[in-house]
C-alpha cells in the first residue's frame, strides 16, 4: 500500500511539473503555468462562451420564426373567416331583397285578384283564371327559392361553426402538456425566455 501511494504521489508531482515552469524576474523566482496550457484554457473558455452566445442567438431566432409563423396563421385564419362572413352577409342581403320583391308581388296579386272578382263576380274569363294560377305558381316558386336559400345559409353557418370548434380543439391538443416531460420543460423555458425578450416582437402587416 505504501509503495502504491508513493508511486501515485510521484506521478501527480510529475504531472504538476509538466504544467508549471520556473520564472526568474530580476532575482525573484516564481512558478507559473506554461504558456501553451494557458492558451488552451483561454481558448476553451472562449469557445464555451461563444457556444453559449450561439445557442442564445439560435433560440431567439427560433422563437422569432415561431412567432412569425403563428401570426401568419392567425392572419390567414381571420382572412378566411372574414371572406366567409362577407359571403353570408351578401347572401342575407339578397334574400332580404327577394323577400321584399315577393311581398310586393303578393300584394299586387291580391289587389288584382280582388279587383277581378269585384268587377266580374259571376263570369270570370279563362285568361284571367289562368293568369291568377300563374301568379300563384310564381308565388310558390319564389317561396321555395327563399326556403332553399335559408337552408344553404344554415348549412354554411354550421360548417363554419364546426371548423371553428375543431380549431379550438386542436389548439388544446397542441399544448405542450400532452407531450413528454422534457418537451414540456423546453417549452416552458422558451416561454420564459420569450417573456424576457419582449423587445423582439414581430409585427406582420
Amino acid at each position: 500500500m505504501a509503495a502504491s501511494a508513493s508511486a501515485s504521489e510521484s506521478a501527480r508531482e510529475g504531472w504538476e511539473e509538466d504544467e508549471w515552469e520556473l520564472c526568474n524576474d530580476d532575482g525573484f523566482v516564481y512558478k507559473r503555468r506554461k504558456r501553451r496550457k494557458r492558451e488552451e484554457e483561454d481558448s476553451t473558455t472562449t469557445n464555451c462562451g461563444g457556444d453559449v452566445v450561439d445557442q442564445e442567438a439560435e433560440l431567439r431566432r427560433r422563437r422569432r420564426t415561431q412567432r412569425k409563423d403563428t401570426l401568419k396563421k392567425l392572419k390567414d385564419q381571420y382572412k378566411r373567416e372574414f371572406v366567409q362572413w362577407e359571403h353570408l352577409s351578401n347572401t342575407l342581403r339578397e334574400m332580404e331583397e327577394r323577400t321584399q320583391n315577393h311581398h310586393q308581388q303578393q300584394r299586387q296579386l291580391q289587389a288584382s285578384s280582388s279587383s277581378s272578382v269585384i268587377s266580374q263576380p259571376e263570369h270570370m274569363p279563362e285568361s284571367s283564371s289562368r293568369r291568377l294560377v300563374d301568379d300563384l305558381l310564381l308565388q310558390a316558386e319564389t317561396q321555395e327559392a327563399i326556403i332553399q336559400d335559408l337552408l344553404h345559409l344554415c348549412d354554411a353557418v354550421e360548417v363554419m361553426c364546426k371548423a371553428e370548434e375543431e380549431q379550438w380543439k386542436q389548439s388544446f391538443f397542441d399544448l405542450p402538456v400532452w407531450g413528454s416531460p422534457r418537451s414540456l420543460l423546453a417549452s416552458l423555458s422558451n416561454q420564459d425566455y420569450c417573456n424576457n425578450n419582449d423587445d423582439d416582437d414581430v409585427q406582420i402587416t
